[in-house]
């Protein structure tokens, strides 16, 4: 830092974009090619081992129309469906095709009036087609089996944690296959695939499982979280977001099955994953197609084939989970079922080894305090105790530049136009008075990965999700419903989009422009213009964030304005 350090809240936002960019623009597709590298290598090693047929192609190519709603769809086949009920899920699996096409989220809910729960599968049929099935192939051309319009037939008529169900499915040449199903209490099913070889032949078959889903509006790609197809091959996690598979088409994958992997579609919340038996190698393909002008996504895996005897028996066992993102609950599966990296299905980002025990100490205070807007508020002191020696050395160094503030101005206007004289002078200036503008840059620019961190996990955590603070913040997750060009709500009309500035965001700006009033002037008129107008931009760009993320930008700022002001009196006796 130089002698304006009026110039630290300038740093901190060029060092948050120049770390953003970084982040995304070099050192991701960095790593990216380089795992892309290493799962090349992978697969030409597992190439030899894993005989996945030709075959495996026709399974998704059925006609794809998904042109009715999904309450017409279910309508429909009201009568071929086996219901699923739990306090965690509702919904059905559809007897054709044996398909987990209909999957509502008990404890969640689309508004805060909790009249509609959170739909995550819909039928293939419908406009919002979204499913998961499992299914056989086979190189075994004249070997008859189960598809998608395969009517099975269930022991049960309900799915529930205490009632597993089994569907069964005869072919013409006398091969049995059964399907049996099981539900925890939470989001995680069991599906066991069984072929029962009656026929005089040996047959070979393998097995696989997919997610599919169609998406009429993609939106803007989120550099903040990802959403789009997800998995862990080999040990290491894959992330391809929609903008990407509409840009690639199809990226393929190959695994041993013996490393606890697992791949599916993710949301900001809510995740849809398979997870192959582990005794299986196996294929797997994130893919992008387009079939009347719709556009669909498959997450799927394609295991080795198996020969089978006459006579004989073969399991598959598969899992799959559709819910929520806990991350307690999803460590609890990881260690269950020995997946790996599975709690990254929460986007905690590059800086994972902060944003999660950020998590931790959060969940922690908001149960403690009963409020997670109490427990934002909490952590962020906690952030600022645990960084304020460094931030003492920060303000410190601030208030002392900005004490010699006149007699810097007064060589700069002896030495006008001489540069060299100028910075000259401010260094022996700087050494007499035992002043070092260094130290007052540096604290600021390792607390960025902090409060970055502690924002990311405020952004991508489902706790705030529907969270109420207090007055007029009743959702933690949406921003701030407030608008000062309607007088906050007094004058009788909305107002959204870019004039929606409620008083949260404006209180922000506030506090913004408060710490530029405690921090040294700049000569610079160019970054003097851009620190006079950030407040300003800040407060309409933020506008749009959860109120959670703006609430706790002000509180962090009146903390260090706060701090700033004791050390600045302090300095000034």
């Amino acid at each position: 830092m130089h002698q304006n350090n009026k110039n630290t809240l300038l740093a901190i936002s060029l060092s948050v974009v120049i770390l953003i960019g970084w982040t995304w623009l070099y050192e991701k597709p960095r790593i990216e090619k380089k795992e892309l590298a290493k799962q090349q290598k992978i697969q030409e090693t597992k190439k030899a081992e894993i005989t996945t047929q030709s075959s495996a192609q026709p399974k998704i190519q059925e006609t794809i129309l998904a042109t009715k709603s999904r309450e017409e769809s279910l309508a429909e086949s009201k009568n071929l469906r086996l219901k699923i009920a739990s306090d965690s899920l509702h919904g059905s699996i559809s007897l054709k095709g044996a398909r987990f096409d209909d999957l509502t989220l008990a404890k969640y809910f689309e508004t805060q009036e909790k009249k509609k729960e959170v739909t995550l599968f819909a039928p293939a049929e419908s406009k919002e087609r979204y499913f998961a099935d499992f299914g056989w192939i086979s190189s075994n051309r004249g070997l008859e089996l189960p598809n998608p319009d395969t009517i099975w037939k269930s022991d049960s008529e309900k799915l529930t944690p205490e009632n597993p169900v089994t569907l069964s499915w005869r072919n013409k040449q006398n091969v049995a296959f059964f399907i049996k199903l099981t539900l925890d209490e939470n989001y995680m099913f069991s599906v066991t695939q069984s072929i029962k070889n009656n026929s005089k032949d040996e047959i070979t078959v393998a097995s696989y499982g997919r997610i599919n889903r169609a998406l009429s509006d993609i939106g803007q790609s989120n550099y903040i979280l990802h959403e789009g197809m997800i998995g862990v091959f080999e040990g290491i996690l894959k992330e391809l977001s929609y903008k990407k598979m509409l840009k690639e088409k199809k990226f393929e994958f190959q695994d041993s099955g013996e490393n606890g992997s697992w791949l599916g579609v993710t949301d900001k919340y809510w995740l849809s994953a398979l997870i192959p038996d582990k005794k299986v190698s196996y294929s797997a393909k994130f893919s992008e197609n387009v079939s009347n002008k719709r556009t669909f996504f498959d997450s799927e895996f394609v295991g080795q084939e198996y020969k089978i005897a006459a006579g004989e028996e073969l399991d598959f066992n598969h899992h799959l989970f559709a819910g929520a993102k806990k991350v307690k609950l999803l460590d609890q599966y990881a260690k269950d079922f020995e997946l790996k990296l599975f709690d990254r299905a929460v986007d905690f980002g590059w800086f994972y080894f902060l944003t999660k025990p950020f998590f931790f100490i959060i969940d922690f205070l908001n149960k403690f305090l009963g409020n997670f807007g109490l427990a934002i508020l909490a952590m962020t002191v906690l952030v600022k105790l645990a960084l304020f020696p460094m931030a003492n050395k920060s303000y410190a160094a601030i208030a002392k530049i900005k004490k010699l503030q006149p007699k810097i101005e007064a060589l700069r206007e002896r030495h006008k136009g001489d540069k060299l004289a100028i910075h000259r002078e401010m260094m022996d200036l700087y050494k007499k008075e035992k002043v070092n503008p260094a130290s007052g840059c540096l604290p600021v620019l390792i607390q960025i990965p902090v409060f970055f961190a502690l924002y990311k996990v405020l952004f991508v955590t489902l706790d705030m999700r529907h969270a109420p603070f207090y007055g007029w913040i009743h959702d933690l997750s949406a921003p701030d419903p407030m608008s000062i060009f309607n007088l906050f709500g007094f004058l009788p009309f909305e107002v959204s989009g870019f004039f929606a500035i409620g008083i949260w965001p404006i209180l922000m700006g506030i506090t913004m422009v408060i710490q530029q009033k405690l921090s040294p002037a700049t000569s610079d008129p160019t970054q003097a213009m851009i620190l006079k107008w950030m407040p300003f931009v800040l407060t309409f760009v933020l506008a749009a964030f959860p109120a959670g993320l703006v609430i706790y930008w002000t509180w962090s700022n009146a903390l260090s304005i706060l701090q700033q002001w004791v050390i600045t009196k302090k300095v000034a006796k």
